[in-house]
């Protein structure tokens, strides 16, 4: 079965296209979208816990009041020049806005993260793995803002935090 009826049989989303049908599903044919790149860009080299992990923790800024409403919202936010431009690694997940190329060039890597996109969100938030984690940064780097957060998990090259509580 090809990725998208995979997609459409895991939302129960119909393939009908009547146009309120046809909407929704693009709307969450994006949203899956922009979840699978943000998990192939920052996690594409880590095993199916690291990319979920980095899909929840997009998911947790969905929904809270902290942070855009829908995913694409979330993986696309930046600060942006009065031109328009981003600016550069000003955005909330680095790969948006380095510089580099955004173009997948491994094709097993994006099949992981699309499928890696579906689980997380399809799962129960609940299945969180993060444990409500709102930022993460890989370690081998050493952010000021990290000591403001408590840490709730390291996974791989991952390090997740939360709000103090």
């Amino acid at each position: 079965m090809g990725i998208q009826k995979t997609i459409a049989a895991a939302l129960g989303v119909t393939l009908l296209f009547s146009p309120q049908a046809a909407a929704k599903e693009l709307d969450i044919r994006e949203e899956l979208y922009c979840l699978a790149t943000n998990i192939y860009f920052e996690s594409r080299n880590q095993p199916q816990v690291g990319r979920v992990a980095v899909g929840q923790v997009t998911m947790n800024r969905v929904n809270s009041p902290k942070f855009p409403n829908t995913v694409c919202e979330v993986v696309h936010q930046a600060k942006y020049y009065p031109s328009g431009r981003i600016d550069l690694h000003s955005c909330q997940f680095s790969w948006y806005c380095d510089g580099k190329s955004d173009v997948v060039t491994n094709q097993e890597a994006w099949d992981e993260s699309m499928y890696s996109a579906l689980f997380v969100y399809t799962s129960d938030p609940l299945l969180d793995v993060v444990d409500g984690a709102l930022w993460y940064h890989a370690t081998y780097t050493s952010p000021e803002w990290a000591e403001h957060y408590q840490k709730t998990v390291q996974i791989n090259e991952h390090i997740f935090y939360k709000e103090k509580e």
